[in-house]
């Protein structure tokens, strides 16, 4: 059985730092591609950030070069690193696994398979 189990939200200040976590289990993590995508209020859920199962990554224009993602296939674990927040950073976060998906469309949410339960992440002004 899949699980993907998210910790590390919180609530922070603007120009704050927060790092999540997510736990992996149920399937074998490096053959997965991941994610971490966000759902603020009224809104529809955006792409964050993605890793390939070899390294590579992507970003959403709004975080990039503020956050980063990385995985450690060795403990099944997805960080998402996050400094400079802004209130608009403020979501529900979620990570994602997909086995098979286009990598132009990776952050896009229609390619994941699994999803977690989602970490809160607060920015206040």
């Amino acid at each position: 059985q899949v699980q993907l189990v998210e910790s590390g939200g919180g609530s922070v200040q603007s120009g704050g730092s927060l790092r999540l976590s997510c736990a992996a289990s149920g399937y074998t993590y490096s053959e997965y591609y991941m994610g971490w995508f966000r759902q603020a209020p009224g809104k529809e859920r955006e792409g964050v950030a993605a890793i390939h199962r070899d390294g590579r990554t992507t970003y959403a224009a709004s975080v990039k070069g503020r956050f980063t993602i990385s995985r450690d296939n060795t403990k099944n674990t997805l960080s998402l690193q996050m400094n400079s927040l802004k209130p608009e950073d403020t979501a529900m976060y979620y990570c994602a696994a997909s086995q098979k998906i286009g990598w132009w469309s990776a952050l896009l949410s229609r390619g994941y398979d699994y999803w977690g339960q989602g970490a809160q992440v607060t920015v206040s002004s």
